[in-house]
């Protein structure tokens, strides 16, 4: 016997209504299929390719939608994400299978970022969300029970709350799970079932929900939480693993950040980014540096930081910055704009790190030709 899940059975009497949903425009973070919907129907619309079961689009339109280009009909496709080709195509091809898919990389290497906007372009919904956390339970991953309805009339379909990866089996659609490896061991080991016999058993209906074509998986997981609570070796098995790595280069740091800035600016009304691209250059230069141990031209060794310092992070550094230059300046991004911010960021350890920002200060950016009014800026805020 199996189930059919209705996703809003739950919402039964005596449960609260929904919040009201904000007018189209005025949400602060739109969910991909919603900020990006002219371009997902333009390529829905023009993509004569084969499609997977229940996909809305073909894993070449997939891969496109990710990477960014123009269409026949002169839509152009922006990038959603800045790197190698061949990771987002072993990543939509993964998904285009039976194995699930794991993202892979230390912080601020867009993990959530793919996850999202996969899932928005194969099923057209990104929001069958678990959010990985030490206290998720294993009813976020299998089901719950609308304890009203449990205690008024026993187990049944109707007192049954199916979990997103639940919905996302009966529906065919991609579910998400966030920082995997943040979740219990025995509450990740739930996904095994559902990944290798492709049903969630409901002992308490006598019955299950088996996965129909189109259903998989996106996990992401953190590098910085290996031992945190690492995957089974049964569990990984079920997953294909990619890795996102940090930008290769520089340019393609300033031009993520730079993306991400103005798309976030928008909704905050914000200055444009142009205007400040002299400051965003110089803030992805301090963390790669940082980050890396060495100066750009290779010729100082530098000590790192506790801190990730990655991309995600420039991008918060600088959107602070730009609120700041809107609120409290002339509306131009400069560098007393960026440096508590980057201070921030830099210092997590007010011990150790500290030492390391005034080394820094003192023996590279205060004898960069060019960087004087930010080794000002940064030594005020140091103080």
């Amino acid at each position: 016997m199996s189930v059919s899940v209705d996703p809003n059975h739950h919402q039964s009497e005596g449960v609260p209504a929904a919040v009201p949903a904000p007018d189209k425009g005025e949400e602060l973070r739109p969910h991909a299929e919603d900020a990006f919907a002219t371009e997902l129907a333009a390529l829905a619309a023009q993509d004569d390719r084969p499609r997977p079961a229940r996909w809305r689009m073909s894993p070449w339109a997939v891969a496109t939608y990710l990477l960014g280009g123009t269409l026949p009909d002169g839509t152009v496709i922006t990038p959603k994400y800045v790197g190698p080709r061949r990771i987002v195509e072993v990543a939509v091809t993964t998904l285009a299978t039976d194995r699930a898919l794991l993202l892979l990389g230390v912080p601020g290497t867009a993990k959530t970022w793919v996850s999202e906007h996969l899932a928005a372009a194969v099923s057209g919904d990104s929001t069958l969300l678990v959010q990985g956390t030490a206290g998720t339970p294993e009813e976020a991953i299998r089901y719950g029970w609308n304890y009203a309805q449990l205690l008024a009339h026993g187990p049944s379909r109707d007192a049954l709350v199916p979990s997103p990866v639940m919905r996302a089996m009966a529906e065919g659609m991609t579910a998400r799970v966030e920082e995997l490896t943040r979740i219990p061991a025995d509450v990740q080991d739930t996904l095994i079932t559902i990944l290798s016999e492709k049903n969630l058993p409901i002992p308490e209906l006598g019955s299950e929900v088996q996965a129909v074509r189109g259903f998989n998986l996106i996990a992401t997981a953190n590098d910085r939480d290996r031992g945190v609570n690492d995957l089974s070796s049964a569990l990984r098995r079920r997953f294909n693993t990619v890795v996102l790595p940090l930008p290769e280069s520089a340019d393609a740091e300033v031009d993520i950040v730079s993306r991400r800035v103005d798309q976030i600016g928008r909704s905050l009304d914000l200055p444009a980014v142009p205007d400040g691209i002299d400051e965003i250059r110089r803030v992805v230069t301090v963390f790669r540096e940082l980050r890396d141990g060495v100066t750009t031209d290779g010729r100082t060794k530098l000590k790192s930081p506790s801190g990730t310092l990655s991309t995600a992070e420039a991008i918060s550094v600088v959107t602070s910055g730009l609120a700041l230059a809107a609120h409290f300046g002339d509306g131009v991004l400069r560098a007393g704009d960026v440096a508590a911010g980057i201070l921030g960021a830099v210092v997590r350890d007010p011990a150790a790190d500290r030492v390391i920002w005034q080394e820094y200060l003192e023996a590279v950016v205060r004898e960069r030709d060019g960087w004087k009014d930010f080794y000002r800026a940064c030594r005020e805020v140091s103080a």
